[in-house]
């Protein structure tokens, strides 16, 4: 239930503050004008990050003095600040970009900033769920979390691209992450159902549910870099904190695979946004532009292109991110076939919503042929 509150409390606030964050965006400038590779039609207000961040932050401090997550707030206290502090660093950069349009390294930088901000409060990918052991030297650790993180980070930022979508895909996804970590937990550690990233989980959940009705299409407001660069870092933490804290010494025969799989779960939420940076960077240097040279090449594009409207590609977009995230995610309840045997048909039926308008065209396409030979 302690979850479930984190989850309302963080919505709530998002929501109640996103029309307020809307004035000030458009009183200092954070405006996304029409550009040849947007889809909206009208300049629309960025900045909904900001409002989110607040909404998380609240929630946290709503809930410190809960009896239930007492041990997370005593004994993570450093952490905290590292991931809150790292995450306002990041927004706070985000609005930046918002209003001033900032260069790609400039941001980069900014990225890694609140990385090894994180990383120094503590919060390092030092252990990987193989055996429990560590992944190398201090420095190492330093690094492969910093780069995790603004992967991440960036991945979200890529996906960003239609009304509702990225606070969409992060709300599906964090709801089947948190049910997996709250599972995986009672299993492995039935006298402490607390833990810090499943609260973050719990928040992140939240801003975005609460983001949501004010960024459907039409979107009145955009959650813009302070928002997706911050979801990013958010989720890319919450995995970070799941795979160092396991109780992987109270393991079980039952949850033996899935508790090898925590970093599986965030990868099978971000595959779309992952994937869709990995082609998007290829695809630009190939052609001799910088990784972050904007197009209209993205994955969500394709799909308008297939004939979708937007709405409907914002839906398929979660459908295929409710079938690999929550597939994943039933590996703690579930046998591997019976999860193997959902994932076949999910793919099944999220690939026919996706080729749908192909197969309207190609029946259109064989009628006029015949209407003609007919005329003939």
């Amino acid at each position: 239930m302690t979850y479930l509150f984190v989850v309302i409390a963080a919505a709530a606030v998002t929501y109640l503050l996103t029309p307020a964050v809307r004035v000030l965006a458009v009183r200092v400038g954070a405006v996304t004008a029409v550009r040849a590779r947007d889809v909206h039609t009208i300049p629309t207000p960025r900045m909904g990050g900001l409002a989110m961040y607040l909404g998380i932050v609240v929630s946290f401090l709503l809930v410190s003095r809960a009896q239930f997550l007492d041990g997370v707030f005593s004994n993570s206290t450093r952490e905290i600040v590292g991931v809150l502090g790292g995450a306002g660093i990041v927004c706070a950069l985000g609005v930046l970009d918002d209003v001033y349009d900032l260069d790609w390294l400039t941001k980069l930088l900014g990225q890694v900033l609140a990385a090894g901000f994180m990383a120094w409060q503590g919060v390092l990918l030092f252990q990987l769920p193989i055996a429990g052991q560590t992944t190398g030297s201090t420095g190492v650790l330093v690094v492969i979390t910093v780069v995790v993180m603004v992967i991440g980070m960036n991945a979200v930022n890529f996906v960003d691209g239609l009304d509702g979508l990225a606070a969409g895909v992060l709300a599906i996804g964090g709801i089947a992450f948190l049910g997996y970590v709250y599972l995986l937990i009672k299993a492995t550690n039935p006298s402490d159902y607390s833990n810090f990233g499943a609260l973050v989980i719990a928040a992140v959940v939240g801003a975005c549910l609460g983001f949501l009705p004010h960024n459907l299409a039409p979107a009145r407001i955009f959650m813009g870099d302070s928002g997706a660069l911050m979801l990013g870092f958010m989720f890319s933490a919450a995995t970070i904190i799941i795979t160092g804290n396991l109780n992987l010494g109270a393991v079980n025969e039952r949850v033996s695979f899935p508790v090898f799989v925590p970093i599986i779960l965030p990868l099978a939420v971000m595959v779309l946004p992952l994937a869709d940076m990995t082609i998007a960077v290829v695809r630009r240097v190939g052609q001799g532009h910088s990784p972050f040279h904007a197009d209209r090449r993205h994955l969500h594009h394709r799909l308008l292109l297939l004939g979708h409207t937007e709405r409907r590609a914002v839906a398929i977009m979660y459908v295929w991110t409710a079938v690999l995230a929550f597939s994943v995610a039933a590996l703690v309840q579930f046998s591997t076939t019976t999860v193997l045997i959902g994932l076949g048909v999910g793919v099944v039926v999220a690939t026919l919503l996706t080729i749908g308008p192909l197969r309207g065209r190609t029946t259109q396409i064989h009628t006029e042929s015949v209407d003609d030979h007919a005329s003939a």
